[in-house]
Order: C-alpha cells, then structure tokens, then sequence
C-alpha cells in the first residue's frame, strides 16, 4: 500500500461525498494503490449510511465504525492504527482543510526529506475572541509545559509509516493529540496554508479551557513545582512574623491586635490550600484513569 487517507466522521454526512471525490482524485495522481480510511466517531447523523455507500461503490474506502463517540483524538489514533501506506494522510472530511494538499505535501515531503508535512495557519480563523483565546493557550501552555509547541496547526498532515508507527506507541487515556505528534519527534516540516471557515467552531471557551489543563497536566509537573515554591514562600514569611511578634511580645510588650486582618490571612492561605489540593487532585486523577488501562475506543465493525 503506497497511500493510506485517514479522517474522522461527526456531522458530515453533507460532506463526504464530495470529500470522497476530491481525495479519489487526488491520490491517483500519485500511485493506484491507495486507501481511504472513514472513522465513524458515534455520528448521530447519517455519516455512517453515506460511508458504508462509498464502502460498497469503491473497495478501496474503509469505514470503521466505533461503537460510540470516543472524541476526535481517540478516533483519528484509531484511524491511523488500520493505516497500512508508505504515506499516511490525515485530514479532516468537513472540507475546511482541502484535500488537495495530499499533493502538495507529498512533494515538501520527498524534496526535504523529512518524515512529517503538517500546515499551520498563518492567520487563525474565527472571532477576535477566538483568536486571543487561541493565541493565549498556546503561551499558556508553552510556558507551563517547557515544550514549544507550534501554533495554529491543522489537522491536516502527511507522515511516514515509521513515524506513526512510534505515534500509535502513546497509549495515553488522556489524550492531547497536538502535543503526542510533536514529542514523537523526527523531522517535521510546516507548511503555511489556508483554511476554511464554516461557522462557529465546536471547540468553545470551555472546551478549550479543559483541552488546556489537560495538555498541562499531560506534559508538565510545573503546577506541582508552582504549588512548592508557593508553599515554601509562605512558610518563609509566616516565620517571620511569628518572629516578628514574638520580639516585639517579649522585648517591648507589643501584641497585635485586629480580627480583620486574622480573617482575611486565614481566607487567603485557605484558598491557596484548596486551589492547590485541585491541582494535585488533577494529577492524581489521571495517574487513577492510566491505571484502569481502559481501551483507547470500540469498534463495533469495520466494513472492508
């Protein structure tokens, strides 16, 4: 197999025939052994009937169908587990990102020789809100990690079969997908490209906020080393009042007095002990989903 295509279905029954089509086109023009690998993540529309139709018209389509929805992630690593190309594609079948790039990145990728061609957006789509919000979890997340993800990248990426072979080695149950294809390391080039915009995105505020510390959380103990230093700075300067009082107590008969001041300490150092307790609760609780070793996804039928 010299070409596998691999991408995700949720509501896009409107899209895949045309996305079909355009792949199909596309990959002939670089070899006839090809496939096109169709993930069915628990669509509650009619995705899976329009695959299962292309499945039955042209052998080389592959529907997976998982017997819920996993999450995007999940689903495309399950997608790239049945790929059996030289060349992997991944791309998503909204028509966002255009099917054309296959080409494209096939010849960045011979010319430099690298193992991964992914596209970025230069400009990000989407409301000004949207892009601050992006802008601002990539250097959130980047100063937390330690690790300098790039930013604004698409799906859409062209990769060797040695690279996700090593990809497909992350078992992660917690799964930040953006951060797994960039430590997996090799030698990946960026291509700027333009994507569509189609409406509002289904990545809203609290989507991403989750996203975000479960991307923390997954790559860095630098909230863990935060909650430390914290600690220890205010134990520092708590000694020295105590300190402080004490002299004053015993070598100039000095007491403190004000209630204010006693409650609003004892609320402050409360909230710390609880945001703190948070944050190790966060760790703690996906170091308890990594133990249960849970299966990756399901999948109820594979129609080949």
């Amino acid at each position: 197999m010299e070409v596998s295509i691999v991408s995700t279905m949720y509501y896009s029954a409107p899209y895949l025939q045309e996305f079909y089509e355009r792949c199909t086109n596309e990959a002939k023009k670089l070899t006839s052994d090809y496939e096109i690998i169709l993930v069915n993540d628990g669509s509650p529309d009619d995705s899976l009937q329009v695959a299962i139709s292309l499945h039955q018209s042209d052998s080389r389509v592959k529907v997976i169908d998982l017997s819920r929805n996993f999450g995007h992630h999940k689903a495309m690593m399950t997608g790239l587990s049945y790929a059996r190309g030289n060349y992997i594609f991944l791309i998503d079948s909204d028509l966002e990102e255009e099917p054309e790039l296959l080409g494209e990145f096939h010849r960045k990728l011979l010319d430099s020789g690298s193992d991964v061609v992914y596209g970025v957006q230069k400009n990000r789509r989407g409301s000004i809100f949207e892009q601050v919000s992006g802008e601002l979890y990539y250097q959130v997340l980047c100063s937390l990690s330690g690790i300098n993800f790039p930013r604004n990248i698409i799906t859409a990426r062209l990769m060797t079969l040695r690279y996700v072979k090593n990809l497909l080695r992350h078992r992660e149950r917690e799964l930040t997908i953006a951060g797994i294809w960039h430590i997996t390391g090799y030698q990946q080039l960026p291509v700027y490209v333009s994507k569509g915009f189609k409406g509002r995105s289904t990545y809203h505020f609290f989507k991403k906020v989750n996203l975000l510390i479960n991307a923390i959380t997954s790559f860095s103990n630098r909230p863990l080393i935060f909650i430390f230093y914290t600690g220890l700075s205010i134990s520092v300067v708590s000694a020295y009042f105590v300190l402080e009082l004490v002299v004053r107590k015993l070598f100039f008969n000095v007491g403190l007095e004000g209630w204010t001041s006693l409650i609003v300490s004892i609320w402050f150092v409360g909230g710390l002990i609880i945001c703190f307790l948070g944050i190790i609760g966060l760790y703690i609780s996906k170091i308890f989903i990594e133990t249960k070793q849970r299966p990756y996804t399901i999948v109820r039928h594979i129609y080949r």
